[in-house]
């Protein structure tokens, strides 16, 4: 397995143990710090896997499957144990939720008929949008930031839908030849 298919596994165990500081008082009063460092070190796991993955030619099928799912399950997972807090509504996760079932079910078709499709900019645009909103309703400081976390909140649900859009038009032959 080489390095970014390694960062990618990496963030993917990091999951469990953001969770466990997110939704309990383990930490104490650090639980939110803990949950926000473990946040951004997996995010950064993602940007870094994929800059090694091109400059050092490492690309895999495996990292075209597993990075999107690693980022699905970091980000839905951050999103979901926001709900409680309410910073997010149900509603808010549901869409962002349903927009990665049907990507997934999309790729998994599309392997199905020997096509691989790896993520696209909007993709990465929607990823990133939605990490800084998280990163800012972790923090929690109020003020200018809780403008900003609205203002990222709102982007990020634009972006998922432009994304989910983008993605279905652009690997549409995936629909005739996958046999829908």
């Amino acid at each position: 397995m080489n390095l970014p298919n390694k960062l990618t596994v990496l963030r993917m165990a990091m999951v469990p143990f953001f969770v466990l500081f997110m939704l309990t008082t383990l930490g104490g009063a650090a639980n939110k710090w803990i949950a926000l460092i473990l946040f951004c070190v997996a995010s950064l796991t993602d940007m870094l896997d994929g800059k090694i993955a091109r400059k050092y030619n490492l690309v895999t099928n495996f990292g075209k499957f597993m990075d999107p799912l690693a980022d699905k399950l970091l980000v839905c997972s951050a999103m979901i144990c926001l709900i409680p807090s309410g910073k997010l509504s149900a509603w808010f996760v549901i869409i962002i939720i349903a927009r990665e079932f049907i990507i997934s079910g999309f790729r998994l078709v599309a392997s199905d008929s020997g096509i691989v499709i790896a993520a696209n900019y909007w993709g990465k645009f929607k990823t990133v949008s939605q990490m800084v909103m998280i990163i800012l309703m972790i923090m929690n400081l109020g003020g200018v930031f809780g403008m900003l976390e609205i203002l990222f909140m709102w982007v990020s649900l634009a972006l998922t839908v432009i994304s989910l859009v983008d993605y279905v038009w652009t690997n549409r032959q995936v629909l005739t030849k996958g046999g829908m």
